[in-house]
């Protein structure tokens, strides 16, 4: 039961105004992005048995650090303020030095990753092609025979990894009666419109069809890609996607608290951006990773798939993408961000300011979530960059 008044005077409005209409929107995504299974129907990704959470890190060292970004001198506070900082993880060689939690997050909380689950969804793409059951350069019908007919009916499991599927799809984030907008309402995230049925997310994808580029081509980001990804997942696995995850993935991570994935009317899990964690499980997805596919003493995904991940895949696909000029010598390969920098660097991201980011050679890993009011904002991935950079260097 809530206590409205409690509830109003922490986030300032009452529950019973953050409706699936709202709730992305601010204020009110504040409390939305942290308790999203009280909007949207969901599947349990169990946590490792027994594991209890250690006890809080102080910030306060990190957060009084003085910085120069753009010019400006700025503490670390005060980019996270900035940057509608809801919680960050900071870890240096495998230990949390960190933990920063805005008013009313505590380290049982999850929040929505958005766009970072395509990165988590593609662990376990690799775990499966290690197991020998999922080919990348198999077409995407043979796993997903409903698709057949739609865009991905001559599209590889490669192409739809590294967003190079010739798409007829923008992905524009306001407009509300685009495909973009069919699409959410089609995974239950957002209300119908009047005496529409909406379907489900299978069927919304399955009308698809191919745009202009053939498969292959230049990097097109499209998130319909990363929800085929986890069909493909179930298809080649026989298994569904969110008990493939908790038995391959966070029990063997340690992950302390169980994981959600947000679903569709048919149960459908939406891979490419509705899986909802703890800060501390995410960046320890980020370890594992930097430890090259290890988490305690066992291993998760092989270090060959990893190596690949965040160092492979095409620079000219980026270069000629529209993407290419925020992150220059950027790359993106099995659904990972790489950055280009001597560091090694590397990261996965979601709108509205979901972050993990791992720096090998400063042997750090950050997993940050936010509650920003837009769903892009430019200069707050670039500032997110530079803080990340600096923070390498003093931590």
């Amino acid at each position: 039961m809530v206590n409205a008044s409690a509830f109003k005077a922490a986030y300032g409005f009452s529950r019973d105004e953050v409706r699936l209409g709202n709730w992305r929107a601010a204020p009110w995504n504040v409390w939305a992005f942290r308790n999203v299974s009280e909007l949207i129907p969901t599947a349990r990704i169990a946590a490792t048995p027994g594991l209890a959470e250690e006890p809080a890190v102080d910030p306060e060292g990190i957060l009084r650090q003085e910085l120069f970004l753009n010019g400006r001198k700025v503490t670390v506070a005060e980019i996270l303020g900035e940057t509608s900082t809801d919680a960050m993880v900071v870890m240096k060689s495998g230990r949390i030095v960190a933990d920063f939690h805005a008013p009313g997050f505590t380290l049982q909380s999850r929040h929505i990753l958005f766009s970072t689950s395509k990165s988590v969804t593609s662990i376990i793409a690799g775990i499966l092609q290690d197991d020998g059951l999922l080919d990348f350069n198999e077409l995407v019908p043979r796993y997903v025979p409903e698709l057949k007919s739609s865009a991905y009916g001559d599209a590889r499991v490669c192409d739809v990894l590294d967003m190079r599927v010739g798409l007829d799809f923008e992905e524009v984030y306001h407009d509300p009666r685009g495909p973009y907008a069919r699409y959410r309402r089609a995974g239950l995230l957002d209300p119908s419109e009047p005496g529409e049925e909406p379907g489900t997310v299978v069927e919304f994808i399955a009308g698809l069809k191919k745009g202009k580029s053939d498969h292959g081509g230049p990097y097109h980001y499209a998130s319909p890609n990363s929800d085929v990804l986890g069909l493909v997942i179930q298809g080649a696995s026989g298994r569904r996607f969110p008990d493939l995850a908790s038995e391959r993935l966070f029990q063997p991570l340690g992950a302390r608290q169980d994981a959600y994935v947000t679903v569709d009317r048919a149960g459908t899990p939406r891979t490419g951006g509705g899986i909802n964690m703890t800060p501390r499980d995410l960046a320890r997805i980020g370890e594992m990773m930097r430890q090259g596919g290890m988490a305690n003493g066992r291993r998760i995904v092989s270090q060959d798939w990893v190596h690949d991940t965040i160092t492979g895949g095409s620079s000219r696909a980026w270069a000629e993408s529209a993407s290419a000029t925020w992150l220059p010598q950027g790359r993106y390969h099995n659904k990972w961000y790489q950055t280009g920098a001597s560091s090694g660097a590397f990261f996965a991201l979601g709108i509205h300011g979901q972050w993990l980011y791992v720096d090998p050679r400063a042997e750090m890993v950050i997993a940050k979530f936010s509650s920003q009011p837009d769903a892009v904002v430019d200069d707050a991935k670039d500032h997110n960059l530079a803080l990340f950079d600096a923070l390498a260097k003093i931590v």
